[in-house]
């Protein structure tokens, strides 16, 4: 018995459809470890994702930002396989890189791959109003929050108090709040400061300042003098006068850059199409986050950077004439 022809044109349509992956199929999903939601680690990844969302049409990828415990923890999670990119501060990706510091019993991460830095990162020291705080060394004796394990700004807590010759032990209470966590402890009398590496302006920052009159405390001296002597991803760095309440003065300090990192083992086409995003619409990513307003290509291509550049970034530079 012959099949009709609308029987057959049917078969055909059918066939065909079965060999065409859908939507849903071809799209690859890319995650993004970020840091406490307050903190501008996940309003950049937002504004990244943002705008590799926005052609997701075009390259099949969707992007997600996952809030984090920060540098550390980014960086031993992408190696697990478990993040494809995330944030970390230039001195942990330095770190990692070479098997330093956090990372000197787990080895050098060889393939940990640069993406692109982003803003800087000043050391931000906050104390309560009623503290009676004018230096960093007036902590000593108090409350003050260290930052919680796995984050880059508890590392970067470490190492300052070794520059310091100080102790975890030289506090009467070194607590481990997370990001989210210091601003309200510190309005509600539970420490007296906190120590924190974030880009400015932060909300972070601003609700405590705005909230319980928070004061911002300079970070100098000559053992700081000494680290970032030595040190060739810390940088001295001024938070302005007026850009939080009740703070008139600028704030002598120390910092690291914001760098986006990943694996050798993440796609090259996934990693192109994230740099493509944030760099062909570079106006409105700037526009995205204040702590975005003054980047440049030409820096966030090279400064802070210390593990290779990723093979899917590394061809869109080259396509811009960035780098060779």
């Amino acid at each position: 018995m012959s099949k009709s022809p609308l029987a057959v044109s049917i078969a055909v349509a059918l066939a065909c459809t079965a060999l065409v992956p859908t939507a849903a199929a071809q799209q690859r999903f890319v995650t993004i470890g970020t840091g406490g939601v307050t903190g501008v680690y996940y309003a950049a990844g937002g504004a990244i994702c943002r705008l590799v969302n926005k052609d997701r049409a075009k390259h099949g990828i969707r992007c997600s930002v996952e809030s984090t415990g920060g540098s550390v923890f980014n960086v031993n999670t992408i190696k697990a396989g478990e993040l494809d990119i995330g944030f970390s501060q230039s001195d942990v990706q330095f770190n990692a890189a070479k098997g330093q510091g956090q990372f000197k019993d787990s080895g050098a991460y060889g393939d940990l791959r640069a993406v692109f830095s982003v803003h800087p990162e000043p050391f931000t020291v906050v104390a309560r109003k009623e503290a009676n705080v004018r230096s960093f060394a007036d902590f000593k004796g108090k409350r003050f929050n260290v930052g919680n394990p796995g984050s880059g700004t508890r590392s970067s807590m470490e190492e300052l108090l070794g520059a310091m010759g100080w102790k975890l032990s030289d506090f009467s209470l070194a607590s481990e709040l997370k990001a989210d966590e210091h601003g309200p402890a510190l309005c509600d009398g539970k420490i007296d400061g906190f120590f924190y590496a974030v880009g400015h302006p932060s909300a972070n920052i601003q609700d405590p300042t705005t909230s319980c009159g928070a004061q911002l405390v300079s970070l100098t001296g000559p053992a700081i003098d000494k680290l970032v002597a030595d040190k060739p991803y810390y940088a001295k760095a001024t938070i302005a006068a007026n850009l939080y309440p009740n703070n008139p003065n600028p704030t002598q300090t120390y910092g690291v850059l914001a760098t986006v990192v990943t694996s050798a083992k993440t796609p090259p086409d996934m990693v192109y199409a994230v740099v493509k995003a944030v760099f062909d619409n570079f106006d409105e990513f700037k526009k995205l986050h204040p702590a975005l307003a003054f980047l440049t290509p030409q820096n966030m291509v090279k400064d802070g950077l210390s593990a290779p550049l990723h093979e899917g970034a590394a061809r869109y530079y080259r396509e811009k004439g960035w780098v060779r």
